[in-house]
């Protein structure tokens, strides 16, 4: 008599929805101390289906409470991705003398045969976004021509006094602005001739960043996502742009003419920034969809099926070239749930093997410090049927993931695979940051220049964790390791 194994895929400090299916990140926006992430949400399938916007609120982007579904399906059609804001001044006239929350979404409405309608309309709520109320003047824009019209992102532009929303357009952004979030005027339209090209372009973002931290060197960064496409291999996945930004047009600068990628993982998709962060905090907060359309309605997870990345901040850093590269760092809120299991500096290879072999852990952070001039690779989830490797390959100048052994992968035939991100100019050593939970592996390498984000699906008691290296006569700078545990807090 055989038994039949459930392996329990829900990451411990990534967001899943309590039950079915979720995709795109939605509506981040903080207010009232409560960071709000809502979600594309099919609450009544384990695949896509009919849109919702799912709600989780948080109060440190690592622990959070799933509430009632806060957009459903109307007689405009299903709610689509979108973006939410604080409208401080009452621009809209829907709140009296406190703020409140105003949703920006697209409303999808199936039509005859294939095709559909897609809408931009509002909602808004007044108690903390526990409840909605969708404007009974829906939609509020319209094309007349483009097919696919989506994903709005709206933010306050202070220089011009406005709002500014970018829209997803096929295979460009549009720019619009509205003062009041009800009428929007066309401003401009950008992407013919730059960018990647191969997939229908989706959830945009546009927001400025400080160069280097300083905000006399300050650029604009455009997110684009590139939808599927059975001719590449990398299926959905996130391009940026970098420029400048007038409150009508983004003009892009040099730099921006070779295709950037955010994340060189496969499960990195649909992600967007948070909007109203305090001017306190300063920080750039993201979170992105962490699985790709190539295989997103098959993973082998039992009742839930979708989690977010880990939050980042996003940074602008002057690459060697002279280029602004968008690098990604893990929210220091990560920091407040670890616990320390292995603390190793200056010591040698031989040493750390011996340290990692005695680790069985689940869900853990491991901080790597080395020689740039070194090859070498962890393998964590570690088990008897297999393992995922963690690298820096140094001859190719390259840090990498290695998913072709790391559990089931029979669901999609592109599953398995080396995934491997080039080092800009690395220095004398180079540093990897790596999350590890039940179902991802997130490396941050070189500051988070170079990011790889992908899912994983071990089989059995993964929890091993072993190392190889080319050299193990020199010694290694720094290793530290710890237990991801969001009920604890820790100030190590």
């Amino acid at each position: 008599m055989s038994t039949t194994v459930k392996h329990n895929y829900r990451g411990m400090y990534h967001f899943s929805p309590n039950e079915k299916w979720m995709n795109d990140p939605n509506g981040m926006v903080y207010f009232n101390g409560e960071y709000h992430l809502f979600f594309q949400h099919h609450p009544n399938g384990m695949t896509w289906g009919p849109m919702h916007w799912g709600h989780a609120v948080s109060k440190d982007l690592v622990v959070w409470e799933e509430l009632d579904i806060a957009l459903a399906p109307d007689e405009n059609g299903m709610i689509y991705s979108g973006s939410a804001v604080v409208d401080w001044r009452n621009t809209t006239g829907f709140f009296g003398d406190e703020p409140g929350l105003v949703a920006i979404f697209t409303h999808h409405l199936p039509q005859e045969g294939d095709l559909y309608l897609q809408t931009q309309s509002l909602a808004y709520s007044k108690d903390n976004g526990r409840t909605w109320t969708k404007f009974e003047g829906n939609p509020v824009l319209k094309h007349e021509s483009y097919i696919d019209f989506r994903d709005p992102k709206v933010f306050w532009h202070e220089d011009t006094n406005r709002w500014v929303m970018v829209i997803a357009c096929g295979q460009s952004v549009c720019i619009y602005h509205s003062p009041d979030l009800k009428s929007w005027t066309f401003g401009s339209e950008f992407g013919a001739g730059i960018g990647f090209h191969g997939g229908v372009w989706e959830c945009p973002d546009l927001f400025a960043l400080n160069l280097d931290g300083d905000s006399s060197k300050q650029k604009w960064v455009m997110l684009v996502s590139i939808g599927d496409d059975p001719a590449y291999k990398e299926g959905s996945r996130i391009q940026y742009f970098t420029g400048s930004f007038d409150g009508i047009a983004f003009t892009p600068d040099e730099s921006s003419h070779t295709v950037r990628w955010l994340d060189y993982g496969r499960d990195n998709y649909a992600g967007v920034t948070w909007s109203d962060v305090p001017a306190k905090d300063g920080r750039r907060l993201y979170i992105g969809w962490m699985s790709n359309w190539k295989y997103a309605n098959l993973t082998p997870t039992e009742g839930f099926r979708g989690a977010m990345t880990v939050p980042r901040e996003l940074q602008l850093r002057s690459g060697a070239d002279g280029c602004a590269t968008l690098v990604q760092k893990p929210v220091r809120e990560l920091e407040y749930v670890r616990v320390r299991a292995l603390e190793l500096t200056n010591v040698s290879w031989k040493e750390a093997r011996e340290a990692l072999a005695s680790l069985q852990l689940e869900s853990y952070e491991m901080k790597v410090v080395a020689s740039s001039g070194l090859s070498y690779a962890f393998k964590v989830k570690k088990g008897d049927q297999g393992e995922t490797v963690v690298g820096v390959d140094a001859a190719r100048g390259e840090v990498y993931v290695d998913r072709a052994k790391s559990g089931l992968y029979e669901f999609h035939e592109q599953f398995r695979g080396v995934h491997a991100a080039k080092l800009q100019s690395p220095g004398a050593t180079i540093d990897l940051q790596i999350y590890v939970d039940r179902s991802s592996v997130e490396v941050f390498a070189n500051g988070g220049q170079a990011v790889i984000t992908d899912l994983i699906y071990p089989e059995g008691d993964a929890l091993g964790i072993s190392l190889t290296v080319e050299d193990d006569r020199l010694l290694l700078a720094s290793l530290s390791v710890y237990e991801m545990v969001p009920s604890a807090k820790s100030s190590n």
